[in-house]
C-alpha cells in the first residue's frame, strides 16, 4: 500500500519524482514514532523548568514585598496588622496617617505565582514580617514546586 504525497508531474515526462512514488505507511509511521519519542524525551525537561521559574518567581516577589513592607514600615510607623494585610501596599487602610502608596504597582503583587495569596504574618518586636507561599499544591511542606517559599531564612 502506497500513499502519495506528491504530486506526478503531468505530460509525457516523469521529471523529478521519476521512480519516487511517496512513503509508504511504514516510513510515516516510523517518522510518527521517532518524532513521539524526541517530545516524550524533551517535555519532562520543559515542564521542569517551567515549575523551577514559577518558584524563583516566588522568591523575586516575596522580595519584592518585603521591600515595600519597609517602605510602608518608614512612611507610616508599622507595618500592616494581620487585619490589614499585604492589601495596605496597595490601598490606604482606614485609619492609617502618612500612607504614602500603593507601594506595589500592581494588584497581583501580593497573588503568588500559583495564584494564591501570598501568607503573611506581621513582624515579632525583635524581628522580621514573614511573607510565605505554598508552593504549587498550596499545602505546608512538600518538595520540588510544593515546597515552601518563605521569607524567613
Amino acid at each position: 500500500m502506497k500513499i502519495f504525497l506528491r504530486a506526478k508531474h503531468e505530460g509525457g515526462s516523469r521529471g523529478a519524482f521519476a521512480g519516487d512514488d511517496g512513503y509508504t505507511l511504514l516510513e510515516l509511521l516510523i517518522v510518527i514514532a521517532i518524532l513521539g519519542l524526541i517530545v516524550g524525551l524533551a517535555a519532562p525537561q520543559v515542564i521542569g523548568y517551567f515549575g523551577r521559574s514559577k518558584t524563583k518567581a516566588a522568591e523575586i516577589q516575596i522580595s519584592s514585598i518585603q521591600s515595600a513592607l519597609e517602605l510602608y514600615h518608614l512612611d507610616v510607623g508599622s507595618y500592616p496588622s494581620t487585619d490589614q494585610g499585604l492589601a495596605a501596599l496597595i490601598a490606604k487602610p482606614s485609619g492609617v496617617q502618612n500612607w504614602a502608596g500603593p507601594y506595589l504597582s500592581r494588584d497581583d503583587g501580593i497573588i503568588d505565582p500559583w495564584g494564591k495569596a501570598y501568607l503573611y504574618t506581621p513582624p515579632s518586636p525583635s524581628g522580621r514580617a514573614v511573607i510565605q507561599s505554598f508552593g504549587a499544591d498550596g499545602k505546608p511542606g512538600g518538595t520540588g514546586v510544593d515546597q515552601d517559599i518563605t521569607s524567613a531564612h
